[in-house]
């Protein structure tokens, strides 16, 4: 069994990281003709192993391999193929090729698990093309509202709609459908910091998701001036309100860990290099997004307002103008302890002793969650970070994972037979 798991890893992850924009890294955006080849190798593999290969109105991939209870709820498993632009090789895609692995290594035996077995791939989980969260697995659960559909890719500033459109998706079906029916989700990802590699451990299970507050789309106006001739107390210099801001949050976030409290700040893009931005200028204008997470949204309320607040006495010190634009969310998740539970058992009988564990960023899995499923996530150890062209992860870590989740889910079946 070790043999296919690992096979099917590796041949997975080189076939779809073949599939990219230029680089550094790997860039397949969402709902993007890349994003679909992707999509298409994962079809073939699961086509080749017997498996049945369906697509819904947002075109989440879903591969069956039947199991001994056809009545039963199917267990999910699977994550996403698109990345950050010039992201790494292992976010999202490990999961996928560790979801695949999964029923190989079920199809190798010739065991049938004991449910209908769904290899799972979703659309558009990464929310920096779109300011969605979980595009793909929320259509697939009927979550997805109207407005939604109607956001513009950030790069092209074309429609939700009309990507989902041109890729072959019906996205009028994705309003008027009721969603799937409640059942078991797991998704493996590699970690997105160092937890696991500092404690040299390849996996450990992951109990909650941080939700997240951001404004993406924020600017500064301040008024454009020579650079030599513009006095300190006459500027209204936007860099240096910016900088001000930012060293404001940054105190305020050390506040707010000291006192025990989960949160992470972020000013993840700034922009003060448009055309008219110059060296003898004073700046002007000054563009920005903010990301704040927690795994508290009473901490997230609380920091926003603290946001707003360093906003006023920017705004009152410097003589600039701030325009946040809209405010998006994603909400902190508790995903099952019971479901985690059986794989840290499955994991045990193995040799493995995995930790329970927060995962900072946002993911598929917290949509299930959210939705009302039994969801939980495995993460894998990696130790160069995430969404950058570095993200590594040993691929024997991914396959002893994998070994873990078929333990489980074999213990279910013997399980089953015993009773």
């Amino acid at each position: 069994m070790s043999r296919i798991i690992k096979d099917t890893v590796d041949r997975l992850l080189d076939r779809i990281n073949a599939i990219s924009d230029t680089g550094p890294g790997f860039t397949r955006p969402s709902y993007s003709p890349l994003e679909s080849q992707a999509h298409a190798v994962v079809a073939e593999e699961a086509e080749r192993l017997g498996l049945t290969v369906t697509r819904d109105a947002a075109l989440n991939l879903f591969a069956r391999l039947p199991g001994r209870d056809r009545n039963a709820a199917p267990l999910y498993v699977g994550s996403h193929v698109d990345t950050v632009a010039m992201g790494g090789a292992f976010d999202g895609a490990a999961g996928v090729a560790g979801a695949v692995a999964l029923a190989a290594a079920f199809v190798d035996s010739g065991e049938r698990p004991p449910v209908d077995l769904v290899v799972t791939v979703t659309r558009a989980e990464e929310s920096v093309w779109f300011p969605v969260s979980y595009i793909g697995s929320r259509s697939a659960l009927g979550r997805l509202t109207a407005p939604e559909l109607q956001a513009v890719r950030a790069d092209t500033g074309r429609t939700l709609t009309d990507h989902i459109r041109a890729e072959g998706g019906q996205p009028e079906e994705i309003l008027s459908g009721a969603g799937l029916a409640a059942a078991r989700f797991i998704e493996l990802h590699i970690e997105q910091g160092p937890v696991l590699d500092n404690a040299g451990e390849p996996f450990g299970i992951v109990d909650g998701v941080r939700g997240g507050l951001r404004y993406r789309q924020a600017r500064i106006d301040g008024t454009w001036a020579h650079s030599g001739g513009a006095p300190r107390s006459a500027r209204s210099d936007t860099v240096f309100a910016l900088a001000d801001l930012v060293v404001a949050m940054d105190r305020r976030w050390g506040e707010v860990l000291e006192t025990g409290q989960d949160l992470a700040v972020t000013f993840g893009r700034v922009d003060a290099a448009t055309p008219e931005h110059a060296f003898a200028k004073v700046p002007g204008r000054t563009d920005f997004c903010i990301d704040l997470r927690s795994d508290d949204v009473a901490v997230l309320e609380r920091m926003d307002e603290a946001f707003k607040a360093e906003i006023a006495a920017v705004e009152a010190a410097r003589g600039v103008r701030f325009d946040l634009g809209a405010q998006s969310r994603s909400h902190p998740t508790k995903l099952s302890a019971a479901l985690g539970d059986q794989i840290a058992t499955a994991a045990g009988r193995l040799g493995f002793a995995p930790r329970r564990m927060l995962s900072g960023g946002g993911h598929d899995a917290a949509a299930f969650a959210q939705a009302g499923w039994e969801s939980v996530m495995v993460f894998l150890r990696n130790w160069n970070g995430s969404h950058n062209p570095d993200e590594a992860m040993n691929p024997e870590d991914l396959a002893s994972a994998v070994a873990t989740l078929h333990e489980a889910i074999a213990f279910e079946t013997t399980g089953a037979a015993d009773e």
